[in-house]
């Protein structure tokens, strides 16, 4: 090892929940031990910029200790940020920010915690900062692919990725029909203008998931700033009657909820209830202040009084529902229809959605749309496809009919260890057929779309149990294929934690609500990347 070359620092951004970070650091000092090998391997060294605490955990788990921690880094060191783990992005986006050396983002590919997805989440949140960094992931750190990048970066401070499966949109490309559609809707959106409702800004530090006003208004879309106080005190407001009739139309459409005696750690009627009565002051809400899309930020404050929404969110997002009134009973509110619901108040998504239910409506294919963590992805080992096959799985957000209907549907209790008033998921599997994928993102102060198509698959239920089994078991999944999108080729161009997806009936559907998207978001001004092929391996560029 050389004596002359100074260490490369190291960072770890994690949870702000205590609980988190401690069940998840042995999976983090496992990947920076197999970092530093790597590291020292190719003649360099590692300093770890902070220590491990008495706590239990080597995370920096605040704003505030991560610019304590920044203030000892030399401005100019090169710099590596580790992430096994979930991490709160503004935990350590002020430092880097500010750092003038190299900046590598790594993660460790495992479904066990979300690490790729934290990493995912601060790559997003850096581009839209405009701020230069470089970005690696590695099942064991000791392969080609990581060795070989990593030693750039050693040398040169920036790693280059293959992004030749995007293309940017030209608009000659859309069929006449899907640009007629997209430019009637984006003019209509733009006169008669929407409102997002959000329930506090900046779900566990995800600076990639606001939209500044600036970008967002001539769009036609506009937020109403709500209070999740206000969430809360609404619930308070739902009398028994109502909150029981909800949690009995659940029951009677077939969803199973798996209960235990424990509040700790089982989860109980009781929980259930008090999402139920999370919905209907959501729905009521909604309706009070004109939202056409409402997000919860929830995981900070509502977490340490009420169980997880997540129920809420997925019955949100589905059209079949519990039917909600007004306080005094005399009119249905939204009546047949969904009320997309962007978890994690991810603005990004919300926009999507909105764009999603107005087009899908038009087309007379399904509305329904949740986003997904990107959250791991494996080889089919089922034999079932030679297709790479990704994990998209989300806390319990997903709409009942992408799991199949609600008599498909499971609750089970959310993890202690980030719910303490625990709640129901709305888990199971999604449902296979065509879909489109996904995001809305902002770079150059500018928003962007990167769209393509895909197929969620029905995978035999022993895989099924391995996938789950090596995440988080008790959430939603859909074994997701993107066509034309290698693993790699997403991690270099993907640039959120969340990835948007809609079902369409067939290939021809899913391909129309494909251009027409494009289309609607071209009008609006949004930039649009196409990503990917066709179902068949052909370019979009060819058609149209």
């Amino acid at each position: 090892m050389s004596t002359q070359r100074p260490p490369v620092q190291l960072v770890a951004s994690g949870d702000s929940r205590l609980s988190a970070n401690q069940k998840c650091w042995p999976a983090q000092n496992a990947l920076e031990e197999a970092l530093n090998n790597a590291v020292e391997k190719l003649g360099y060294s590692v300093q770890r910029a902070h220590l491990v605490t008495d706590q239990g955990h080597g995370f920096i788990d605040s704003q505030k200790r991560g610019m304590e921690v920044f203030r000892t880094i030399a401005p100019d060191a090169p710099l590596i940020v580790a992430e096994a783990v979930w991490q709160y992005s503004h935990h350590v986006l002020a430092g880097l920010l500010s750092h003038q050396g190299p900046i590598l983002t790594v993660a460790n590919w495992s479904g066990q915690w979300p690490g790729l997805v934290g990493m995912l989440n601060l790559n997003g949140s850096l581009t839209k900062a405009g701020a230069e960094y470089s970005t690696l992931w590695s099942e064991d750190f000791t392969d080609d692919f990581f060795l070989g990048h990593l030693k750039t970066w050693l040398e040169t401070g920036t790693v280059h990725h293959t992004t030749d499966h995007v293309a940017s949109l030209e608009p000659k490309w859309i069929p006449q029909l899907a640009s007629q559609t997209g430019k009637r809707l984006a003019d209509e959106l733009r006169q008669d203008k929407a409102i997002m409702g959000v329930f506090d800004e900046g779900c566990m530090g995800m600076f990639n998931a606001i939209i500044p006003d600036h970008l967002l208004h001539p769009l036609g879309v506009f937020k109403e700033r709500l209070s999740q106080s206000a969430l809360y005190a609404e619930m308070r407001e739902v009398s028994d009657d109502d909150t029981n009739k909800a949690f009995q139309w659940y029951r009677d459409q077939g969803m199973k909820f798996h209960f235990g005696e424990s509040d700790v750690e089982d989860l109980t009627p009781n929980q259930v209830l008090e999402q139920c009565r999370m919905y209907i002051a959501a729905v009521r809400l909604a309706d009070q202040f004109g939202c056409e899309t409402i997000g919860i930020q929830y995981q900070q404050g509502l977490k340490d009084l009420t169980p997880a929404s997540d129920l809420v969110e997925g019955t949100l997002n589905s059209t079949s529902r519990p039917p909600v009134f007004d306080r005094h009973g005399s009119k249905e509110l939204y009546a047949g229809q969904a009320i997309p619901h962007f978890n994690e108040v991810d603005e990004c998504a919300g926009l999507d959605a909105m764009m999603i239910h107005r087009i899908h409506r038009i087309l007379r294919q399904p509305v329904e749309t949740t986003l997904h963590d990107l959250r791991w992805g494996s080889p089919d080992q089922s034999g079932t496809t030679t297709q790479y096959v990704w994990v998209f799985e989300i806390s319990g957000s997903a709409p009942a009919e992408h799991l199949g209907g609600w008599n498909q549907c499971h609750g089970y209790r959310q993890p202690p260890m980030y719910f303490p008033k625990g709640g129901s998921t709305l888990s199971g599997v999604s449902r296979p057929g065509e879909i489109i994928w996904s995001r809305i993102y902002i770079a150059d102060n500018a928003l962007y779309m990167d769209l393509g198509r895909g197929e969620s698959l029905a995978l035999p239920p022993e895989e099924t149990k391995r996938r789950l089994e090596g995440t988080t078991a008790v959430w939603p999944i859909m074994h997701g294929v993107t066509y034309g999108v290698s693993r790699d080729q997403m991690m270099a161009k993907h640039k959120a934690n969340h990835v948007q997806v809609a079902y369409a009936e067939d290939v021809a559907a899913a391909d129309q609500a494909f251009w027409t998207r494009a289309a609607m978001a071209t009008a609006l001004g949004i930039r649009v990347n196409l990503c990917g092929t066709q179902k068949d391996g052909s370019s979009w560029h060819k058609k149209g």
